[in-house]
């Protein structure tokens, strides 16, 4: 059981194998992806159709203001100006989805 050496040609067509075997399996993949994805897009909306049905629970009502006072507005700004401050307000109702008229903040410190 001894090793043979390869030619130039032979070598050439192992390699060449080799890449076009890697380029088929790549174009398989990119075949059964998107039929993989809108199986499970189907799967997932059999699921979400009935959840939606499902009443949605009315929101809690709002925190009353603490025993120490009524809440008069100001918000401590610490390292960065009111424009950071309007922006990083609007970004957390936003992300957190509650309006912005019910959402209290004392203080804003940059980092």
């Amino acid at each position: 059981m001894g090793i043979t050496e390869l030619s130039t040609v032979e070598s050439l067509l192992v390699a060449l194998s080799g890449i076009v075997t890697v380029f088929m399996m790549l174009a398989v993949l990119c075949l059964m992806i998107p039929v993989i994805s809108k199986a499970v897009a189907s799967i997932e909306g059999k699921k979400a159709a009935p959840a939606a049905a499902a009443p949605v629970p009315a929101p809690a009502a709002p925190a009353a203001p603490a025993a120490g006072g009524t809440y008069t507005g100001e918000v401590a700004l610490i390292g960065c100006d009111e424009k950071t401050a309007a922006m990083v307000m609007a970004i957390v109702s936003y992300e957190t989805g509650i309006p912005l008229d019910q959402l209290i903040f004392h203080k804003i410190k940059a980092l």
